[in-house]
């Protein structure tokens, strides 16, 4: 789970809706949900997980939604409700690759994912497995555990995930036979564990002769009391497990139910179980005449438990030769009872939560600390009634808590001049929280930042986790960097202020050297020294790559102790070297200075080491994108036609314009090729996605085609041949297709079209139409698909224009617009040259700034006749 979809709203922003079978932006099907909520709870426990879920597809292409939450409150978590497959997350890369994650603790976590990390900077290990179907892909199940740091994840955990999901596969592919929806439409639902193995709550009876002192247990007492307890026995062996007092209490409880009015006795007794534990009992005890006729007398005055006392009343164990039996119910309630009255006596306001947030537990402080009583607040979210743990630094330290299983601890200000100091201890079913009032701790109240108070704000301990988790906010900007000029720009410009830094240096590994690549803030020339070292030099910054470990130095001093040979600058100030490591790959160095000698916090260092982590992967990605844009550049370069075949009485024109983002390349093409009787082929195709890969992909396809139409084969072979190709070659991509054979002398075209838009025909009187060609599915998903010719004739004087969905598909607006937009465009070319005709057309789309997708325009012009 990551940071990455609706940002800052915590629980004071949503529902989270704990239970149910809908969500907010929609309706799920109650088969849909119960699959899920059983799949991903029996999963968490099967792994000894503590939290969980399923991310299921939605209806957006690319965008997971979170569908089911087990054992955390969903509005607490509601920025990771979304996840886009395209985001450095473990979620979306098992999505994308179809392969399972386990990070055992944060460590490995940092390494593979620093985003996770800086989002969720708490120590826990967690398990990712897809859920799939043969080719199908449903999503992600998730599972949180506590971590394991240095030991790997166990080989049959991992079963035990890849099986789960793989069952909640089959079942979701089985749903959607039956004509169910798998796809989740809002918000999660959530689902809370079951509880954690705790005292059970037992029964047992007994029946007491009070003439003979003879007694009778059942199963269920027998039970509680142990193998060294048998049936009958004497009260002296029942009361021999008492405590004194509570013996006597029994003995009262007796003589009470035998006196007169023969009133039931209620006590609260405490027993010695086997184990020498006690236990509780709730002991209701009435007497059961043997005979008609009055009551039995008070036992002797010294009567009670044990021999002595039995003696006394005659008859060992009877009661004053009374007459009648006393049947009483035992009930072992544990510890609930007594933990009730505990907490109630305690000077402190206690109050539990489940591990969905809602309140289970509230004592007589907590009601007069807030003001409600406990049947205003049984069931309540945390954040009804408390507002203020609404805010994002309070939210922080219930997700630690809930994470992490260690206790937390912080300052809270719930309304001006008021202090709260807040302990959250949480446990597998839920977080007890201890409240303690707090008087301006420290004089915060009296202090000034900036002219104001400091209590117009948070406290100091909430300032300062703001200012540190400032920098999970700034680290999104890294994802977004594209060039490594960026990527140190975002640094320096946004993350080296949150710490208070003033110096960066970036250094990249090339051949076994470092290479400096960025600085800022250090005298001139002061680091051209360092440039070009070996990793075999001992200098802070090479060992913290080669090592792995970041190195942190308070002062200068500190750092040339360390390193005595080190050349020194004017500043006194501290350093923190960092590693930038890259999922195992080690890419270079980075150094922060700082003006003056400072600390570092163990969350600073946890955060600094996360963000370095961003910071290599984000450099990665940048040296990957200069890379593969020269590969693409080149491929397209290579791929498509530098010029058209000319032939008498047909002209044609190409023209190929990049998307703005990515690889600025992807699997648009157009072709014209010249086949056997005189006819010209008019080719046109779009490959899914941009990149090498899409490049490659169209170069296979563009080869299969002109190869196809060389050999002589019909329209609709050349498109079946080209399809099963690529279902061969299997690169996980689809294409559309339209394939027009013309001939120049009569004008007669076949045409066939594999799930490509609708060519458009400018007929020699200035009308525009769209062509209605016969159509098939795209290429790659079907081998058994056929695809249809259309016959029809091009009259002198007319154009033809085949192009991809990138010309006519604008965000908001619909294609048939964009086509409609593009007939109206064609037509007013007029008796422009072709040339100038296809530059008209695509203005309007190159002048834009962005554009997501390639667009590729082919036109053939059949020239009138006598010209």
């Amino acid at each position: 789970m990551t940071s990455h979809g609706t940002s800052g709203s915590g629980p004071a922003g949503g529902t989270g809706r704990p239970s149910g079978m809908g969500t907010a932006d929609g309706p799920a099907s109650s088969a849909l949900t119960w699959t899920l909520a059983e799949e991903a709870l029996r999963a968490v426990e099967e792994v000894g997980g503590y939290a969980g879920g399923v991310y299921l597809r939605s209806g957006t292409p690319g965008l997971l939604r979170l569908a089911v939450l087990v054992g955390l409150p969903g509005p607490l978590f509601r920025p990771w409700w979304r996840m886009h497959a395209n985001r450095p997350f473990p979620v979306a890369e098992v999505h994308r690759s179809g392969q399972s994650v386990h990070l055992s603790d944060v460590e490995e976590a940092m390494r593979r994912f620093p985003q996770l990390v800086a989002s969720l900077p708490f120590p826990f290990s967690s398990l990712y497995a897809p859920v799939v179907a043969g080719r199908e892909r449903f999503g992600v199940l998730v599972a949180l555990r506590p971590p394991t740091p240095g030991v790997a994840v166990d080989g049959r955990d991992r079963n035990r995930m890849t099986r789960g999901a793989l069952r909640l596969g089959e079942s979701l592919s089985g749903l959607a036979r039956t004509g169910t929806v798998v796809e989740w439409p809002g918000d999660p639902v959530c689902v809370q564990l079951s509880t954690g193995s705790g005292p059970p709550v037992r029964f047992g009876s007994f029946d007491w002769d009070l003439d003979t002192g003879t007694v009778t247990l059942d199963e269920g007492l027998l039970g509680i009391l142990g193998a060294e307890v048998g049936s009958p026995c004497s009260i002296d062996v029942l009361t021999s497990l008492l405590e004194p007092e509570d013996g006597y209490a029994l003995w009262a409880a007796a003589r009470q139910a035998t006196g007169v009015d023969g009133r039931p006795a209620v006590r609260r007794l405490r027993l010695k179980g086997p184990d020498g534990g006690l236990h509780l009992l709730e002991v209701a005890a009435r007497a059961r005449r043997s005979t008609a006729g009055g009551t039995s007398p008070p036992a002797p005055d010294g009567a009670g438990p044990g021999e002595a006392g039995t003696r006394a009343a005659g008859a060992p164990g009877s009661i004053g030769g009374g007459s009648g039996h006393l049947t009483g119910t035992l009930v072992d309630l544990g510890t609930g009872l007594v933990g009730s009255d505990a907490t109630d006596r305690l000077p402190r306001a206690i109050l539990a939560i489940d591990r969905l947030g809602r309140i289970t537990y509230v004592n007589e402080r907590t009601e007069r600390l807030l003001g409600r009583p406990r049947g205003a607040l049984a069931g309540r979210p945390l954040w009804e009634a408390l507002p203020w743990f609404g805010h994002p630094f309070h939210e922080e330290q219930l997700r630690a808590a809930l994470l992490s299983g260690e206790p937390v601890r912080f300052l809270a200000r719930p309304e001006r001049g008021r202090w709260l100091s807040v302990s959250l201890h949480p446990g597998r079913d839920g977080v007890t929280m201890v409240l303690v009032p707090e008087e301006d701790p420290a004089g915060l109240g009296a202090r000034t930042r900036g002219g104001r108070r400091a209590d117009d704000g948070l406290s100091a301990p909430g300032d300062r986790a703001a200012a540190l988790y400032r920098p999970v906010a700034l680290a999104i900007a890294l994802t977004e960097a594209v060039t490594a000029r960026q990527v140190a720009a975002v640094v320096t410009e946004e993350l080296l202020p949150a710490f208070g830094g003033r110096q960066l240096a970036i250094y990249l590994l090339s051949d076994r050297r470092l290479y400096l690549a960025w600085e800022t803030g250090f005298p001139p020339g002061f680091l051209e020294p360092f440039d070009g070292v070996a990793l075999d030099a001992r200098l802070p910054g090479v060992e913290t790559l080669t090592t792995g470990r970041p190195l942190f130095f308070e002062s200068m001093e500190q750092l040339g102790r360390a390193y005595p040979d080190l050349p020194m600058d004017a500043h006194s100030g501290a350093r923190a070297f960092l590693p930038l490591i890259a999922s195992g790959r080690p890419v270079g160095s980075c150094i922060l200075g700082f003006d003056r000698p400072r600390g570092f916090s163990p969350e600073e260092r946890t955060v600094l080491t996360a963000l370095a982590g961003l910071i290599a992967q984000a450099l990665e990605r940048a040296q990957r994108y200069d890379t593969e844009s020269a590969v693409a550049r080149g491929l397209q370069d290579a791929l498509l036609p530098h010029r058209l075949p000319v032939r008498d009485g047909v002209d044609t024109v190409g023209r190929y314009l990049p998307g703005t983002q990515g690889m600025d390349v992807g699997g648009d093409w157009y072709d014209v090729i010249e086949t056997d009787h005189g006819r010209l082929a008019l080719v046109i195709g779009d490959v899914q996605g941009h990149g090498v890969a899409a490049a490659a992909t169209m170069g296979q396809l563009r080869s299969a085609v002109r190869a196809f139409a060389l050999g002589g084969h019909r329209p609709q072979d050349v498109m079946r041949g080209t399809n099963k190709l690529l279902i061969d070659l299997d690169p996980g991509q689809f294409a559309s297709c339209c394939y027009v054979l013309l001939d120049p002398e009569t004008g007669d075209v076949r045409a066939v079209r594999a799930g490509h838009p609708q060519p458009l025909l400018l007929q020699p009187d200035g009308t525009t139409e769209p062509v209605e060609l016969a159509g098939g599915v795209v290429l790659g998903v079907d081998d058994r698909a056929s695809y249809p010719v259309t016959r029809l004739r091009l009259a002198p004087g007319a154009v033809l224009a085949l192009f991809t969905d990138g010309l006519v598909e604008r965000p908001g607006r619909d294609i048939d617009e964009g086509i409609e937009h593009l007939r109206e465009a064609l037509a007013a070319t007029g008796s422009l040259p072709l040339p100038e005709a296809a530059d008209r057309l695509i203005r309007e789309a190159r002048q834009a700034t962005a554009r997501p997708d390639d667009i590729a325009l082919l036109l053939a012009a059949r020239w009138p006749d006598g010209t």
